[in-house]
């Protein structure tokens, strides 16, 4: 006996979507209805618990064996489910790991686990089973019953006359459609094993599963949540938002000023018709606006400040400890990176105000002095978003360790092009910014300095050009808006491409070796990256050890009416579609790939530690006062074996709160 294959069918009264998988199991109605497995893919067993089967011994001794894989299709949520089921009902039987001065004591240790939608991920495939099962061409698919059945039994139902008034539906009320949940629950274990029969000839390094078991663990331990804060900045929202209502509909006799069709339609009767009332188009019509509107869209954009909502968000995830915890997504990208969860720590509003004002404003809202604040600010709204990293803090006795890669994938770029110049202003520690901007204008360009004005130009093509970006991405990362004019921005593409000509030289090196790849079924080679084609799927052997994976890659036209390669994948509405790519493109996936595993890196050699977040390239570390900044960041600047080369900078700070610097 090596593995076990299950699925769960559970009951709880909290939120799943809203709230997350750990607060769904610690609820006090939570129980596990089905549990349907398999042991070294022989036929699937369900234990009906729901209707008093309990879980055999040799099922109870394998989940806490570490010895005994334990796989499932989204992992994450049977193992915190399992946790809290034998934690209630076998604790002599329940084993913890990390120690009990750690947070996440409450939870089986996920090194023996193996999510199957993660292997699914890492080839380029949904996340969600039956997509993945209906892409993959599986005889049995997921009955399409499921959702329904998942309604009746296994949430809340609303209680009427007809249902006797009852708020839940037992296996009783309805024995054939308990029947048919079981037959479901047992058809997802057997989908399960046949998408992982699919997908195990392309196995899932084990240095990834590490990094996963540690993904886990971070989100186990969760990040402390001031509850105090919290309370207090909802409390003051919700009274700051029926004054901007009371004052709105003052100024606009609005049965409801919060309509956006009714304020279009003021605003229309005014002589100022505007075609949208979303937060950019607001901020740019309040300066052209009359000025007898001016007040009603600035009120307007305050009341829409939907950043305020991450303090609500923060509440539905909280724990019976104060910790919001499952805030991360294990390969939530195609690239490997990871995806938000909850509140979205990976888009927190950012914060302006200095360190000591900061500190204030926050004891002013946890004393609940709403009118100090409203007295002090024009926006309650705007401080409030201004706070929300601060809600974040480290337990008692300890402080945030915040650390981050500098510049991680302009220092990635360089290294993979080998493009000197660029690595020896790492490698000094110089600004790339402005030794961009020297080398497009062949002239000195220091900050604050000697045609300093010419270094938001270096800036501006430095986020935009280096993935093959042209005119389009300079202004949609903003170039207009910081002073550039039209006509300039085609030639600011030439002179950056010309001052980088080993990176561009990159893109179509890439392109090439793709198409080759496609074209040929055949493998080929650059820049220290393998071009792989069989079984219908394009691989990208990285000099990490990973893959990236593009599945059905094609040749054919693109919307330029060239030769272009195209793949099957998630499109931006979460739809699967065929995707264009080309060597720019490329060429990012494999940089945000490689940052990817830098960071992960990083984590492990920092898996002593007690981290408790990790956003984008930063590192957010909960650790005893006598743990210093510098030792954290040494540790982060530490480059892999298989990056000689690569020069890494970190650079961090301690705070009794999470922020930025």
């Amino acid at each position: 006996m090596n593995e076990i294959t299950m699925d769960l069918e559970t009951y709880s009264d909290i939120d799943l979507q809203k709230c997350g998988v750990y607060k769904y199991a610690q609820s006090s109605n939570f129980e596990i209805l089905l549990f349907s497995y398999s042991f070294d893919e022989k036929p699937v067993s369900c234990i009906d618990i729901a209707c008093g089967e309990e879980i055999p011994e040799i099922v109870l001794n394998a989940l806490v064996n570490p010895d005994i894989i334990k796989r499932a299709y989204n992992a994450m949520f049977e193992r915190i489910c399992l946790s809290e089921h034998l934690r209630r009902y076998y604790p002599d039987l329940f084993l913890s790991y990390r120690g009990n001065d750690d947070a996440i004591k409450n939870y089986l240790a996920p090194t023996s686990w193996r999510c199957d939608m993660v292997h699914a991920a890492y080839l380029g495939l949904p996340h969600k089973l039956a997509d993945s099962g209906r892409i993959l061409g599986l005889d049995e698919q997921k009955m399409t019953e499921g959702k329904e059945l998942i309604r009746y039994f296994c949430v809340p139902c609303k209680p009427t006359k007809a249902n006797g008034g009852r708020t839940r539906n037992l296996p009783e009320y309805d024995k054939e459609k308990w029947t048919t949940f079981k037959k479901y629950n047992i058809r997802d274990v057997e989908v399960e094993m046949n998408i992982h029969k699919r997908l195990k000839k392309y196995p899932v390094p084990d240095f990834v599963w590490e990094e996963y078991s540690l993904d886990q663990e971070i989100n186990d331990r969760g990040i402390r949540i001031d509850t105090t804060l919290v309370k207090h900045a909802i409390a003051m929202d919700e009274r700051s938002q029926a004054e901007l209502t009371k004052s709105l509909k003052e100024l606009t006799n609005l049965d409801n000023p919060n309509s956006v069709k009714q304020l279009k339609g003021w605003l229309s009767d005014q002589g100022f018709a505007v075609e949208s009332l979303g937060k950019k188009q607001v901020s740019e019509l309040i300066p052209t606006a009359p000025a007898n509107l001016q007040r009603v869209l600035e009120i307007r954009k305050a009341s829409a400040k939907s950043s305020v909502k991450k303090y609500t968000a923060m509440q539905k995830m909280m724990c019976a400890d104060d910790r919001a915890r499952g805030c991360f997504q294990f390969y939530g990208s195609h690239t490997g990176r990871y995806a938000a969860r909850g509140f979205q720590l990976h888009n927190l509003y950012k914060t302006h105000m200095k360190n000591k004002e900061l500190t204030l404003v926050k004891e002013i809202v946890k004393d609940g002095n709403y009118d100090l604040l409203s007295c002090l600010y024009d926006s309650v709204p705007e401080v409030l978003s201004e706070l929300i990293r601060t809600a974040l803090i480290p337990r008692e006795g300890y402080k945030f360790i915040v650390a981050d890669f500098s510049a991680i994938e302009a220092r990635v770029l360089s290294w993979l092009a080998q493009e000197e110049w660029r690595m020896n202003v790492f490698a000094r520690n110089g600004d790339i910014y402005c030794e961009t901007a020297s080398r497009m204008f062949h002239k000195p360009v220091v900050k604050n300095g000697i045609n300093g004005e010419l270094r938001a130009k270096g800036k501006q093509c430095e986020l935009s050009c280096g993935y093959g970006g042209s005119v389009g991405a300079l202004r949609n990362m903003g170039a207009i808006e910081a002073g550039m004019k039209e006509e300039e921005l085609e030639p600011l593409v030439a002179l950056w491409r010309r001052s980088n000509p080993k990176i561009v030289s990159l893109w179509h090196a890439i392109q090439d070796a793709a198409k080759l790849a496609i074209t040929g079924k055949t493998t080929t080679t650059t820049h220290g990256i393998t071009f792989e084609c069989r079984s219908k799927m394009l691989f990208l052997h990285l000099q990490s050890g990973r893959m990236l994976s593009y599945v059905r890659p094609k040749i054919g036209i693109n919307r330029f009416g060239s030769d272009g390669i195209t793949y099957e994948g998630l499109d931006g509405t979460r739809h699967w579609s065929q995707l264009e790519t080309f060597g720019g493109k490329l060429t990012e996936n494999i940089i945000q790939a490689l940052s990817r595993d830098i960071l992960c890196f990083a984590m492990k050699n920092l898996s002593d530690m007690l981290i408790c977040a990790h956003i984008h390239d930063e590192i957010v570390i909960e650790c005893p006062m006598d743990i210093s900044v510098e030792s954290i960041c040494d540790t982060m600047a530490k480059v892999p074996a298989w990056a000689d080369g690569l020069v890494l900078r970190a650079e961090g700070f301690e705070s009794p709160f999470y922020k930025k610097e």
